[in-house]
C-alpha cells in the first residue's frame, strides 16, 4: 500500500517546482526567497520550515531541475527511438530542438545556469557540478562503447554551448539555424544508425 505524501512534503515539492522553474528562467540571482514563496502561493515566513537557507533551496532546486530534465529527456528519447532513431540521434534532436530553444523555464539547468555556476556558494557549485556530470553521463550512455575518451564531454559541451548561443540570438530564424547546424554536425560526426 502506497502512503500518500504529507502536506509538508507536498508543500516542499511545490516550492521546489517553483524554484526550479525560476532558476532556469531568471538565473540564481533571480531567485529571491520572498518571490519564490509568493509564486508558490505561500507566505515568506514558512520558508524556514523547509530550508535552512537560500543556498539550501538552490541546491535542492538544482537537483529537482536535474531530475525533471532527465525525465523529460527520457520520455522524448523513448518516443524518438520508437520511431527508429538511435539513442544518440534521439538525444541530440531533443536537446537541440526548437522547443528547447523557446522553453528555458522547463529546459536544461546546465544550459540556463552554466555561466553563473562558478560564482555560487560551495554547496551550490557542488550541486551544479553534479548536473554537469549527469549530462555528460547521459551523453556517454548514447555513444558507442568504442567512442574515444572525452567524446561525451566534448559533445555535451557543444550541446550546451549551442543552446546558449541560440538562446542569445533568440527564438527566431537565426537561433533555429544555429541549432540546426549543430544538430547536423554532431549527427554527422557521432551518430550510429540503428541496425534495421
Amino acid at each position: 500500500m502506497e502512503i500518500a505524501p504529507s502536506r509538508k512534503a507536498l508543500t516542499h515539492e511545490r516550492i521546489l517546482d517553483t524554484a526550479a522553474r525560476a532558476i532556469r528562467r531568471a538565473g540564481f540571482q533571480g531567485v529571491g526567497v520572498a518571490d519564490i514563496m509568493k509564486e508558490a502561493g505561500l507566505t515568506h515566513g514558512g520558508f524556514y520550515a523547509h530550508f535552512a537557507s537560500r543556498d539550501a533551496l538552490l541546491v535542492e532546486a538544482l537537483e529537482h531541475a536535474g531530475r525533471q530534465s532527465a525525465e523529460r529527456i527520457a520520455r522524448g528519447n523513448a518516443v524518438r527511438e520508437a520511431k527508429g532513431a538511435s539513442p544518440f540521434r534521439a538525444l541530440i534532436e531533443g536537446y537541440l530542438s526548437d522547443r528547447h530553444l523557446s522553453n528555458a523555464e522547463e529546459g536544461c539547468a546546465v544550459a540556463a545556469l552554466a555561466s553563473e555556476m562558478p560564482r555560487q556558494a560551495p554547496e551550490v557549485r557542488s550541486a551544479a557540478a553534479q548536473r554537469v556530470r549527469g549530462l555528460v553521463e547521459r551523453v556517454g550512455d548514447t555513444l558507442p562503447a568504442d567512442a574515444a575518451p572525452g567524446t561525451a564531454t566534448a559533445v555535451a559541451s557543444q550541446m550546451v554551448g549551442a543552446l546558449q548561443l541560440a538562446r542569445a540570438l533568440g527564438n527566431n530564424a537565426e537561433g533555429r539555424a544555429l541549432l540546426a547546424a549543430n544538430r547536423s554536425a554532431l549527427l554527422a560526426q557521432h551518430d550510429t544508425p540503428v541496425p534495421g
